[in-house]
């Protein structure tokens, strides 16, 4: 499990220099990374340091990542995020 630093970090680094990156990224992150395995939030961090364009094109299926291992987490965000739950306020 990722401790308490880690995980406020990976929140911090969720909110994109995109709003429409923030929109996807962190309902995902506040809702599901505490839930994640070990191996899924490391992917998560790597994922996070994809520049924005690029985070973004495999988010509106406009590009496949080529890892298939993030790209299967790009797929469980993009599900999450059409699943209809919303950042709370």
């Amino acid at each position: 499990m990722v401790s308490d630093i880690a995980y406020k970090k990976m929140l911090w680094h969720s909110r994109r220099g995109m709003w429409e990156l923030d929109i996807l990224l962190l309902p995902f992150a506040e809702n599901l990374l505490h839930s994640l395995e070990p191996a899924e939030q490391q992917l998560y961090e790597r994922l996070l340091e994809e520049e924005d364009q690029d985070l973004f094109a495999c988010l509106v299926e406009r590009a496949t990542h080529p890892d298939p291992a993030i790209q299967a987490l790009v797929v469980r965000i993009r599900e999450y995020a059409a699943s209809g739950v919303r950042r709370p306020h």
